[in-house]
């Protein structure tokens, strides 16, 4: 089934190349079924490439998805064009008095800082706070998710000795658990990051389970015991080659960086790198709107 997303948006093109079941507003009217209403808070610097990334997933399952973007009122992107942000993003005003079935808080750039000093931060924990009654399931991701930790139960991150940057092999420690149902024993997945969370505070806490790790990149999915809550601290998300970019663009700024882990092939940044995680990032997203969105959420939330 298709996904529903603005007629004009740039990633529509993407998709359809890609055979990605997309249709417009237009299209979708027609249609006499109850679809998914799902909303995108993207904090992300590069807005459409991250648009691409999550619109090509959620598309991939057999349930219709509407799509809205939530931008940020206290936050100027410097990324991404005005024009792009006001053709498709909302503001959390111009939301608030609605219900979604889903909802996505993505990674942003700003994991070195303190919560406290990101500039965005109060307006982010009262979107936090209003999707505890206005959203059946929401899926954090990377900062997103270390941000949802911190706030909805107080567990900080801390700075790594070194960036964890790369792709590691991780284990299915709930293997009954919906979100991971159909995945391997042990799967890969990426993570760009400079901070961690602390596992031991989250095995310890009495509202959260942890359902895969990695004895290198340490805890890559953790989620609320009510299902409210998903928290993915890497990015299932990316495409092959994001990672090769993110290494690309540090070198050509100056700064000292290395290769990521296990990504090139032979650890040669000539060779194309594989998307080898691709198959787990779509059954977890599938899992997620199946199990702890469609399963879950209100035929009429009125």
């Amino acid at each position: 089934m298709p996904i529903k997303i603005p007629r004009h948006l740039p990633a529509k093109e993407i998709l359809e190349e890609e055979n990605i079941f997309v249709m417009d507003e237009e299209r979708a009217t027609s249609q006499e079924i109850r679809p998914l209403n799902i909303l995108i808070l993207n904090l992300m610097p590069e807005k459409e490439k991250t648009e691409a990334q999550l619109l090509r997933f959620l598309g991939n399952t057999p349930i219709q998805v509407n799509i809205s973007f939530l931008g940020l009122s206290t936050h100027e992107s410097k990324n991404t064009s005005k024009f792009h942000l006001n053709q498709f993003y909302n503001s959390f005003e111009e939301i608030r008095s609605k219900k979604y079935d889903g909802m996505i808080i993505t990674g942003a750039p700003v994991e070195k800082m303190d919560f406290q000093d990101v500039n965005y931060w109060d307006e982010l924990k009262d979107i936090m706070d209003w999707s505890n009654e206005n959203v059946t399931s929401t899926l954090h991701i990377c900062w997103g998710a270390q941000a949802a930790l911190y706030h909805h139960y107080g567990i900080d991150k801390y700075e790594l000795p070194k960036k964890c940057f790369g792709i590691y092999k991780h284990k299915v420690l709930e293997p009954n658990e919906n979100l991971v149902r159909g995945f391997d024993d042990y799967f890969l997945a990426p993570h760009s990051r400079y901070t961690d969370i602390d596992f031991q505070k989250l095995v310890n806490h009495p509202e959260l389970k942890i359902l895969a790790q990695s004895d290198k990149a340490g805890v890559l999915i953790a989620a609320s015991r009510d299902s409210k809550r998903i928290m993915v601290t890497g990015h299932f998300e990316y495409d092959a080659g994001t990672l090769g970019d993110e290494y690309n663009r540090d070198i050509g700024r100056g700064i000292e960086t290395r290769l990521p882990e296990n990504y090139f092939p032979d650890n040669d940044p000539s060779k194309t790198p594989l998307h080898r995680w691709k198959s787990h990032c779509s059954l977890m997203f599938s899992n997620w709107l199946n199990y702890y969105v469609y399963q879950s959420t209100p035929y009429d939330w009125d």
